[in-house]
């Protein structure tokens, strides 16, 4: 039997509790952050995510690079992450713009750094 995901809007604001230490140290497990959904994606930004593998699961990782009809997503801590280095590409869903609690605060995107030529 097969679990049956669950219903997301495509549009509008979400909150979603984050659960366990993916995250860390950005998020921690029980934060509740704001996720804008169909929001555009860039690498770095903060998203909410479900693979074709868990189709029943959502979580939060931040955006590596698009590929493959989805995206590459890691959670920021390597060692306590299941992501798109184990499950493969993710759909976005949306893009979490604000940490609710504890601590309000606005959520950055992590941009990479540009690799500047080196002078010969």
């Amino acid at each position: 039997m097969s679990a049956v995901p669950p219903a997301v809007p495509r549009r509008g604001l979400r909150r979603v509790v984050v659960r366990g230490p993916s995250m860390a140290p950005t998020l921690s497990d029980g934060d509740v952050v704001l996720v804008r959904l169909g929001a555009d994606v860039r690498p770095g930004d903060v998203v909410l995510v479900r693979w074709d593998a868990r189709p029943a699961q959502l979580s939060v990782k931040r955006a590596h690079r698009a590929a493959g009809g989805g995206w590459l997503v890691h959670g920021d801590n390597g060692l306590g992450s299941t992501d798109s280095r184990t499950l493969g590409p993710a759909a976005v869903l949306g893009v979490a713009v604000a940490r609710l609690w504890p601590r309000p605060r606005r959520l950055r995107p992590r941009r990479p750094r540009r690799r500047r030529p080196r002078r010969r």
